[in-house]
């Protein structure tokens, strides 16, 4: 029967009936080696671990304290431990069975000087610390004539740190000392298992630097018994906050049973997490099995064998869970597994050193992080997390929360676990790397849930800016543990590449949208009403391209503050998007565009958008730097709008003119200036309109207006509808003279720069008006200069509509001109098209055109 269990049976008896029947075991423990396997042979079987942990402790409390015996056999250096510190003067009188129990002890410590390998001590320091802590007693004894003399130790009290209350008798020997100091009895691990310096215990060695020393009594050196000198809590705690401590790991594989307990036994102490005298029998269990397969060779097997190579792996597979839930659970519950983390780093480096060997298993250090991950995964799934449809902010208050949390379980980890640890466990660098790795999987599993742009910007901004911040990791409660380049989260892969892309994308989706909604507006503001655009410095203006400007700009500079090659992939995205965006809304504009009767309205509201997507470009053209390709194709598809928009314009006035025109250089024109007013009254009307045009468009429409005008003008005298007889080219071409001018007037009003166009209508008008036919070829000369693609055929009808309709003067002009336009060709002086233009009408006389020798005959001899 081990010790731990003679101690559970004795829980159950009044303390002194407990007293005397401990000291009868101990009694026979000494009598031979032989008598000790009988005993426990004998009654092992009797004993069974009952009730858990804390039912335990509850009973121990509850008894009353007092002083129990301190025995057992000396050890191999002369020195022995007390655990507990309790004043003598609180424990009742003795009776005369307890004298003899004493009496009984010290005659036992003399045999044991000299059978040392024989001894057994056992320690109630699970049972008697916690009334120890709380109640520090002054130590007095009286009632035995061989009491040990300690001295008056009641002015120097002890803080004992919490311990395991059932320990095995083989992990409750102590080795006597011939003097022990300060150190020797103080442990300073935050509230960790009490140290013991035998060869047969777990040893914790905590040096400190100041050392007291109390002097053995006569009676110490005599017997070499066990004392121990307690320190009060007051003088201990002051030392160990001002560093005066130095934390020195050391450690000693205790005593292992020579025979171990049953599987069962075992196991329920693995479940009542009595890791200590769970390991020593698994030990036991494990040299046994060790011990036994070596009997039968290497290839030689049984049942026995084989059964208890499967209880092997039962046990180490319950201890090892059992490990992993005390490590996962050591950041929701520090206080409560501080202690038991200091068995589980001792049992983990014991197995690293047993690796290899016959009935045990490997992988203890990686199953202690893949623990310390999953006590971080559980902390990461109790933060709060609301759905989409509960707060549409549900993402960021999450993250906010998740990196409060981070650094709670980061600075339990510094101020209470590391200390449970040996330094070679690195146990705040590893939870770092953990939490990174843990953080990393969380965010993954919150990607699929991000469905909106902020959403995707408050997972990127957490990512690269804040988890490193001051606000997480960059804490100033985790320094100076936590370097900088600690700080850093690592992600997987692309996973960060595969925000960004759905981060664009969806911002993507958000132009688009936020474009639809441009027209809608447009349409419900404008077009529903007809409401006649606003002016704005001069010019007609809609505020579409400053809502659109406004909505991709406050995207690029929101992406700005995340990641500048971000914001960069940003503007490509939205300029893509936006160049498809004035096709759709010349679509709309057209449909509604239509349907309007107001020629006035129709023309301003084009105006207004030439203006207003020119100003667009502008405004995009800052970002060529960024995106050169996608800025110069949404300038290309603005231009295409903007000239789409222009020339419906011009075909609107076009349409609008042209029967006016087609009524000049007729007979009712000659007449009438109805017609010429009407054209002259639908230039003002656009030049007004043209006014409130951007210069730049304006310049190009007022152009290509007076190039029409000027052609058609000029086309009429091509078309031989009307012939001058009797001296009307005259009045003709007065006519001509005088709105030639007014039309010049018109177009240098509207800042028209084809200057070019203005003499054509002198020119003409001159060759109509003279009075001498022969003098007409004189001025050939400055027509051709400036309209040397003048042919013929024009110059023939425009003597047509003079009345010359046949003739020899007509054939001589016609010969002149010929002459003329070779000697020009040769000078190569051609830099504008006019009458290359204009398709002069077929003359249906058969004289006109018959060659100028066929009348040679005619002509009198001079």
């Amino acid at each position: 029967m081990t010790m731990t269990q003679q101690i559970l049976s004795n829980s159950n008896q009044p303390p002194k009936a407990a007293m005397m029947k401990s000291s009868k075991v101990r009694l026979r423990a000494e009598l031979s080696p032989s008598s000790q396997v009988q005993e426990k042979a004998k009654r092992t079987e009797q004993v069974k671990v009952s009730g858990d942990r804390r039912s335990y402790l509850a009973e121990k409390q509850r008894r009353k304290p007092g002083l129990m015996p301190i025995s057992g056999r000396m050890a191999d250096n002369g020195r022995g431990e007390a655990d507990g510190a309790y004043d003598v003067s609180e424990i009742p009188p003795w009776d005369e069975s307890s004298h003899s129990m004493e009496t009984m002890e010290n005659s036992r410590a003399q045999i044991n000087v000299k059978e040392k390998k024989h001894g057994v001590i056992v320690s109630f320091r699970g049972s008697m610390r916690r009334v120890g802590e709380k109640s520090p007693l002054s130590l007095k004894h009286k009632g035995s004539k061989n009491k040990t003399e300690m001295g008056n130790i009641s002015d120097t009290q002890v803080h004992l740190p919490p311990s395991d209350p059932l320990q095995s008798p083989q992990s409750q020997k102590s080795q006597p000392s011939h003097s022990r100091t300060q150190s020797d009895s103080v442990v300073h691990l935050g509230g960790e298992l009490p140290k013991k310096r035998d060869p047969g215990r777990w040893s914790f060695r905590m040096g400190s630097k100041k050392e007291k020393t109390a002097p053995p009594t006569p009676k110490q050196e005599q017997l070499e018994a066990v004392t121990e000198i307690l320190i009060s809590t007051e003088e201990r705690m002051p030392e160990v906050t001002a560093g005066a401590v130095e934390e020195k790991w050391s450690y000693k594989l205790p005593e292992i049973p020579l025979a171990p307990l049953s599987v069962m036994q075992i196991n329920k102490l693995i479940e009542m997490e009595v890791l200590e005298e769970a390991y020593l029998n698994l030990l036991s269990l494990r040299l046994e099995f060790q011990h036994d397969r070596k009997a039968l060779g290497e290839e030689a097997s049984s049942v026995e064998l084989s059964h208890k190579e499967k209880d092997l792996s039962l046990l180490y597979r319950a201890l090892r869970n059992k490990l992993t839930d005390i490590v996962r659970q050591s950041c929701a519950l520090p206080s409560r597994n501080k202690e038991l983390l200091v068995l589980v780093a001792c049992i983990i480096e014991e197995e690293e050193k047993r690796e290899g060997d016959l009935g045990g298993m490997v992988g203890w250090r990686k199953s202690w992080k893949d623990a310390v991950q999953e006590g971080l995964k559980d902390t990461l799934k109790g933060v709060h997390l609301d759905s989409h449809e509960q707060s549409t902010s549900w993402l960021a208050v999450h993250l906010g929360l998740l990196g409060k949390a981070i650094v709670e379980d980061l600075e339990k980890v510094k101020t209470e676990l590391v200390s449970s640890y040996p330094p070679s466990f690195n146990v705040f660098e590893t939870y770092v790397s953990s939490c990174h790795e843990v953080v990393g999987e969380h965010l993954k599993g919150l990607l699929g849930k991000v469905t909106e742009t902020k959403d995707y910007h408050a997972l990127l901004d957490f990512i690269i800016h804040r988890y490193q911040s001051e606000k997480v990791m960059g804490s100033i409660s985790l320094q100076p543990e936590l370097k900088e380049e600690q700080t850093t989260l690592t992600l997987d892969g692309d996973f960060l590449d595969q925000i960004k892309t759905g981060y664009c994308s969806r911002l993507q989706a958000d132009v688009r949208s936020s474009l639809d909604k441009v027209i809608e507006l447009e349409h419900e503001e404008m077009w529903k009403d007809s409401r006649k655009p606003d002016i704005d410095e001069d010019l007609y203006n809609s505020h579409i391209h400053m809502d659109i400007w406004t909505n991709i700009k406050g995207k690029f500079q929101a992406t700005r503050g995340l990641d500048v090659n971000l914001e960069q992939k940003v503007m490509c995205t939205c300029l893509e998007e936006l160049n498809k965006f004035p096709r759709r809304f010349e679509s709309a504009f057209v449909e509604w565009s239509s349907a309007v009767l107001d020629s006035s309205l129709w023309a301003i509201y084009h105006i207004t958008y030439m203006n207003s997507f020119s100003a667009l470009k502008e405004h995009m053209e800052d970002y060529s730097a960024s995106c050169p390709q996608q800025v110069e194709q949404l300038g290309k598809e603005v231009d295409g709008l903007i000239h789409r928009l222009r020339q419906a314009l011009v075909e609107h006035f076009k349409t609008d003119v042209k029967p006016f025109l087609r009524r000049m250089m007729t007979r009712k024109w000659l007449t009438s200036d109805e017609d010429f007013q009407q054209l002259a009254k639908r230039i003002e009307t656009l030049s007004q309109q043209c006014k409130h045009m951007s210069p730049q468009l304006s310049q190009v429409l007022v152009s290509e207006v007076h190039y029409f005008v000027v052609k058609e003008y000029i086309s009429q005298l091509m078309k031989n509808n009307y012939s001058c007889k009797n001296r009307k080219n005259e009045r003709a071409a007065s006519k001509m003279s005088e709105q030639w001018v007014e039309l010049r007037e018109l177009f240098q009003e509207m800042n028209s720069e084809e200057n070019w166009l203005y003499p054509v209508g002198d020119h003409l008008s001159k060759i109509v008006g003279q009075k001498n036919k022969s003098e007409i070829k004189n001025n050939l000369k400055p027509l051709i200069n400036d309209y040397p693609d003048i042919g013929k055929k024009h110059l023939s009808a425009v003597l047509y509509f003079r009345g010359m309709i046949r003739g020899r003067e007509k054939q001589v002009i016609l010969q002149k001109l010929t002459e003329l336009k070779r000697l020009h060709s040769n000078a190569g002086n051609m830099q504008h098209v006019f009458f290359a233009e204009i398709q002069p009408a077929v003359n249906t006389d058969c004289l006109a055109n018959m060659p100028f020798s066929c009348f040679s005959v005619l002509i009198p001899e001079s």
